[in-house]
């Protein structure tokens, strides 16, 4: 055969057909530096014994040499057949040339495959390519089949029995998918093996198939590396109503919910008129007003100013922003920067608004019963602002505002099973731990490979796969270093959490799910900045600016947090012996310094989100990496 230069890697496949089952045929197929033999009818051997014979059978021939690019080459291939028979046995033998045997990046393939009729195909790194994701996708749920990465080494194992000796392999259903990188072979070459099965037990299906036909399958290889072009590609128009729906809702939630508060607490005032010895307020009473602590709850009228400042900020942005399209060619524009949807900023200003009302109706009369009031729309900031982050450069895939809220219900009905059995029952602290850890564990799973691994009732086997073919198989270093030690340190810091809660048992509960809200929240922003960095992209003045006045405005609100004045955990004449006198005007407290410094920190955390990426405002989003 005279293969050009133009088909330097491709094989050639040989097809048999026999009828007779008592006298088999035998194939030998001898090459420059191989032998490959089979015989027609093929045997496949199943469990219990059972046998598959298979009278249509075709082999790939491994690829000799590469042929010199300055010309074809001589290839020479000798097929000797026999068989034991008395008699004259016909068949048929069929030499084909493999025309599309080298895989394409970001190029989808489709091709046939049976359990006698393996195939393999060659793929070769770009030049600007280090690792690929092998996608596979067949037609049917079942056979059980295998797909297996191997190195550019005769003989190819591509039979049932033998496909697993070499390389990594997944066996798969309907679908699989396995990461490629550069470093494990020297050749910068590879080849892709797909074996069915005969029998589908080893899936996971029942043991008799049986599978004489032929099933289509098509594979499909990816660059790992994800920019923000590749996830922004909806219109832009239909995205941004998504995300003001966040708006709208967190309106809805914020008055039927802070309607039924305000109403309980005027009415709890009036009731308990002339008489605090039910609450653990630091007592500072003023003659104009009747509240036993007015201070505490004058000093959250900074959550509500710089909630409505920050709104007004981020509306004239929008407005900016509508003109800028308006101005500019919008198909052009839309190539640029990242995707601007305002509709999780006003819901973050809203929510901060909302805190300073219900932190006031909370300090009316603080005690056990009403807690949560204070911090079931810190949750709700601690949560919009991680679904921002996210958003940025996810803008088509983040979560609906309605499956967000119903995850912020969630945790607001946890936060109310914790206040009334976190006390002294084990049972629940054994279960909110087991969930934190499972859920971290997830989130980990979704951000290292960047929404690529589904999470449903399959992830628990699909990890174990991952953890087995990557960590025991073929144990290598992680394809995303930086990522994978961040997210290390934070499962460190959530699963410390959950030793000191089962440990501990603390009993404000609210807080401590704060906290958790809290933590995860910096060592998101933390993440995304050093990713940031790393990925050669700059911080400009002013969020420069906006992440050094958060940080420090958030140690000094944390000192004056931490200067205890008044506690619900104790009772109302206990928690009056931490009493001070006032240090700001005479008036305000360390508790009130702590709301001012608070609302100011929540406002630069606000705007440091806002203008984080103004950076890349010019830069292409086929540039901007996702992370």
């Amino acid at each position: 055969m005279h293969p050009s230069k133009k088909i330097l890697s491709c094989s050639h496949g040989s097809m048999c057909v026999s009828e007779n089952l008592q006298y088999p045929v035998l194939f030998v197929v001898r090459q420059q530096k191989g032998v490959l033999s089979w015989q027609v009818p093929l045997i496949f051997r199943g469990l219990y014994q059972r046998t598959y014979n298979y009278q249509e059978v075709s082999r790939t021939l491994c690829p000799s040499e590469p042929t010199p690019e300055t010309g074809p080459s001589d290839q020479i291939i000798f097929v000797d057949v026999a068989s034991m028979a008395p008699f004259n046995i016909a068949y048929e033998l069929l030499v084909t040339r493999l025309e599309n045997f080298q895989l394409e990046t970001n190029k989808a393939f489709n091709f046939t495959a049976s359990p006698s009729q393996p195939q393999y195909f060659l793929y070769k790194f770009p030049q600007d390519v280090d690792s690929v994701i092998i996608k596979v996708v067949s037609d049917a749920v079942y056979p059980c089949s295998v797909v297996s990465v191997q190195d550019i080494v005769c003989p190819v194992y591509d039979l049932d029995h033998n496909v697993e000796f070499n390389g990594v392999y997944q066996s798969m259903t309907k679908q699989a998918a396995i990461t490629v990188q550069r470093k494990d072979f020297p050749g910068e070459q590879f080849f892709v093996v797909f074996v069915i099965k005969p029998e589908d037990y080893a899936c996971g299906g029942s043991v008799p198939s049986s599978i004489h036909g032929k099933l289509c399958w098509e594979v499909d290889l990816v660059a790992v590396f994800l920019y923000l072009s590749d996830l922004s590609r909806k219109d832009r128009r239909i995205v941004s109503k998504k995300y003001k729906i966040y708006f709208w809702n967190i309106i809805t939630i914020a008055v039927f919910y802070a309607l039924p508060v305000i109403q309980l607490v005027i009415t709890y005032q009036t009731v308990r008129l002339g008489s605090a010895s039910c609450c653990c307020a630091a007592f500072v009473l003023n003659l104009l007003f009747p509240f036993s602590a007015f201070n505490n709850i004058l000093s959250n009228v900074g959550h509500m100013l710089l909630g409505f400042l920050f709104l007004l900020i981020v509306l004239r942005r929008d407005i900016l922003h509508r003109r800028l399209l308006r101005s500019l060619h919008c198909a052009l524009f839309q190539d640029y920067g990242i995707p601007k949807h305002f509709g999780l900023f006003y819901a973050m200003g809203i929510a901060l608004m909302m805190e300073g009302v219900l932190s006031a109706c909370y300090h009316v009369c603080p005690n056990y019963s009403n807690f949560q009031f204070d911090t079931s729309f810190m949750y709700m900031i601690a949560g919009l602002c991680m679904l921002k982050l996210y958003q940025t450069r996810h803008p088509d895939i983040n979560a609906s505002a309605y499956s967000a809220y119903a995850s912020f219900a969630v945790v607001i009905c946890l936060a109310v099973l914790g206040v009334v059995f976190g006390k002294n029952d084990m049972w629940f602290w054994v279960i909110f731990s087991m969930i934190h850890v499972l859920a971290s564990l997830a989130l980990s799973t979704q951000i290292y490979y960047m929404g690529r691994f589904k999470i449903d009732l399959g992830i628990f086997r699909r990890a174990a796969m991952v953890l087995y073919t990557d960590c025991i198989q073929q144990c290598s270093r992680p394809m995303y270093m930086d990522r994978m030690v961040l997210l290390i340190v934070g499962n460190l810091v959530n699963w410390s959490f959950a030793i000191f809660g089962l440990v501990y048992r603390p009993r404000d509960f609210a807080s401590y799910i704060l906290g958790i809200f809290i933590c995860n929240l910096l060592l998101y922003l933390a993440f995304y900045i050093i990713m940031k960095l790393r990925s050669s992209e700059k911080l400009l003045p002013i969020p420069l600016f906006c992440i050094v006045a958060t940080a420090v405005v958030w140690a000094s609100a944390l000192y004056f947090f931490f200067q205890t004045l008044s506690s619900w955990e104790e009772t109302p004449a206990e928690s009056r012996e931490k009493n001070r006198p006032c240090i700001l005007l005479g008036f305000f407290d360390d508790h009130d310094v702590w709301h001012f410094l608070s609302a100011a920190a929540l406002f630069f955390s606000f705007l440091v989100l806002l203008t984080l990426d103004d950076d890349l405002d010019t830069v292409r989003r086929d540039k901007i990496p996702v992370f």
